[in-house]
């Protein structure tokens, strides 16, 4: 006999994913800019780190808000079209099994296999059947409000815990210059992680990441200069 052909998709990664990539992200991304800006201010040591700690603690709170809001709206939006495809189902079963046979006419197969299998998934989840071929609503895609909220703050917190620390260490004077080289680099590591782990192309997602981070670190910290001399 041969071998069942397990397979495993990089697909089922893309929810917590997107949200831990985001988080860490935007948290080493804003922290140093953060920093780097007060520090380009003239401003003092202990005002740059506490500068830090504030925009690592409110930028995990926002985070997490914007992140459970957000994901939240989706569950609801999926609810409430899983609502209406029940009371459709529960109308008129005819017409939803020639909808979701149209689907898979659509798809390719003809009329009348169409409709078999529509019976046979409709028999066994009616609903399910619908959720996931006429609505696009599958475990893998699904809202997790909690999940995603949690996973925000997280990475948030850990991305800017690492700008904060390299500000920690640095000699005053050189905070900008550290700060904004070893966000660089961690912000090219981040990169080639999220791609990995993603599947996608290291080389591209690393220079992206890296790109727009020098582009906010470099406008930041031109802006903190600006307004450090003008007051």
């Amino acid at each position: 006999m041969r071998a069942v052909h397990a397979e495993r998709h990089l697909i089922d990664r893309v929810g917590w994913l997107r949200a831990a990539v985001l988080g860490a992200n935007d948290g080493l991304v804003s922290t140093a800019s953060l920093i780097v800006g007060v520090a380009a201010s003239t401003a003092g040591p202990g005002e740059v780190l506490v500068a830090g700690c504030a925009g690592l603690v409110a930028g995990a709170m926002s985070m997490a808000a914007g992140e459970y809001v957000s994901v939240s709206s989706q569950a609801d939006t999926e609810r409430a079209d899983l609502a209406r495809e029940r009371r459709e189902l529960s109308d008129d079963p005819v017409a939803e099994r020639e909808e979701l046979a149209g689907i898979y006419v659509g798809r390719g197969l003809d009329h009348a296999l169409a409709l078999q299998v529509a019976d046979q998934l409709m028999a066994k989840d009616a609903l399910g059947a619908h959720a996931r071929d006429e609505l696009g609503i599958s475990e893998i895609t699904t809202a997790r409000p909690v999940q995603a909220a949690l996973t925000s703050a997280a990475t948030f917190s850990a991305g800017a815990a690492l700008p904060l620390l390299v500000a920690v260490l640095s000699p005053g004077r050189l905070t900008v210059f550290t700060v904004s080289a070893a966000s660089l680099v961690f912000l090219a590591i981040l990169g080639a992680l999220g791609a990995k782990a993603g599947g996608a192309a290291v080389p591209r997602a690393t220079a992206r990441v890296a790109f727009w981070g020098a582009l906010a670190m470099a406008v930041t910290a031109g802006i903190g200069s600006l307004v450090g001399k003008a007051v």
